[in-house]
């Protein structure tokens, strides 16, 4: 199984072409799914390209990870000429995505109370920090979400709230824009309307927390961070094994427990009448922890995980990004693979996690350099003028 094949036949959203003003992270992650199953995907840039080209630090693999398989044209969207440019891409596309901080779209007539007067069959899809209410026109980033959305709260240890350790509402708010690009479509199938579809980081925030919510909701009792979480399960923790390597071991049952036992040579731990239930287990826990990091830490990691991957239980090495880069899993699934940046070079980069009949929807294109379509782009434009 390999990328290629989703070159090999149509995609499911080939045919239908989509606008994209977008920088960082939200929006150009929900082009680049619609790009992914198929899409033709036009990054409209400003004169210079993208800033998210040239960010540093954390922010360096943002463009390389979120803009594969579009098409890049630099217009200048603030001058009268670019702007006409943009109203005519926009005539022809059946989606248009933005997310840009709050007013700025209006202020170029660029909305999309402007545009559906000119435009009513056009999809438009706006990222923001919220939706309509008392917070609407504050600036968001995602770490200000996961800290008002409770997840940094969730996260971190009591008294030291911590992000996560990605752009989880970033990713996931663009994820829920191409949702609403998916059904939208299917609507106007039967209306011959498009519509405006919104995205925000804090809903998104609060609907990775609303689990919690319900518990205390059900309970009365406000939910402990994760550090200090009362576990339903006796063995479900991170072990320091030989060498300072770390290992995640689950026995989430009475049997896991007895084979983690067999598989540490310790029948005495199984027999114990004390622990013969998880139930009599999770009241010593923090003794029977304590008791089996002191068997673990004589444990080579690499001998050990064969061992409980041939017993069939829950483990996991704790892996860096940077090792996933050569994950044979990853490799072998075909959800890594090589493409061709603008520089010329190629990386590796992980695919959408989803198989559809079978197929990977995968590269179709290198990464495009700054403006590298914009005559193709716009080219079109004038010969459709001229027909």
């Amino acid at each position: 199984m390999n990328a290629t094949a989703s070159n090999q036949q149509p995609l499911p959203l080939d045919g239908i072409r989509v606008v994209e003003f977008t920088h960082m992270v939200m929006g150009p992650t929900c082009g680049m799914i619609l790009a992914d199953l198929g899409a033709e995907v036009i990054k409209v840039e400003p004169p210079g390209g993208d800033k998210t080209r040239k960010l540093p630090g954390l922010g360096i693999g943002f463009f390389r990870t979120f803009n594969r398989n579009k098409k890049s044209v630099v217009l200048d969207i603030q001058s009268p000429e670019g702007h006409a440019k943009a109203l005519e891409l926009i005539g022809q596309c059946d989606v248009m995505l933005e997310n840009f901080r709050p007013g700025l779209m209006a202020s170029l007539g660029l909305d999309y109370a402007t545009l559906v007067h000119r435009f009513p069959r056009l999809i438009y899809v706006s990222h923001k920090g919220f939706l309509p209410g008392p917070y609407e026109k504050r600036l968001a980033l995602d770490e200000v979400v996961q800290m008002m959305g409770g997840l940094s709260y969730m996260t971190g240890p009591p008294g030291r709230p911590l992000r996560a350790g990605t752009s989880v509402n970033d990713i996931m708010g663009g994820m829920f824009g191409a949702i609403g690009v998916l059904a939208a479509l299917r609507e106007r199938e039967c209306t011959g309307r498009g519509q405006e579809v919104q995205s925000a980081l804090f809903e998104n925030c609060a609907f990775l927390s609303a689990q919690h919510m319900q518990q205390y909701a059900m309970t009365g009792e406000p939910p402990p961070p994760m550090p200090a979480r009362v576990s339903a399960w006796s063995v479900y923790d991170v072990f320091t094994l030989a060498e300072g390597e770390q290992l995640f071991i689950g026995a989430v049952s009475d049997r896991q427990f007895l084979t983690l036992c067999d598989v540490l040579e310790r029948p005495d731990l199984g027999s114990d009448p004390e622990l013969k239930t998880n139930a009599q287990r999770v009241a010593v826990r923090p003794a029977l922890l304590k008791r089996l990091g002191e068997i673990l830490e004589h444990h080579k990691i690499d001998e050990l995980s064969a061992k409980l991957e041939a017993a069939g239980l829950p483990y996991a090495p704790i892996v860096r990004p940077e090792q996933l880069l050569s994950d044979p899993h990853l490799k072998a699934s075909g959800g890594l693979v090589p493409m061709q940046v603008d520089e010329g070079t190629h990386t590796d980069v992980v695919l959408l996690p989803l198989l559809m009949g079978g197929r990977r929807p995968g590269v179709r294109r290198p990464l495009a350099r700054v403006g590298e379509h914009t005559e193709e782009v716009l080219g079109l434009l004038g010969e459709k003028r001229a027909a």
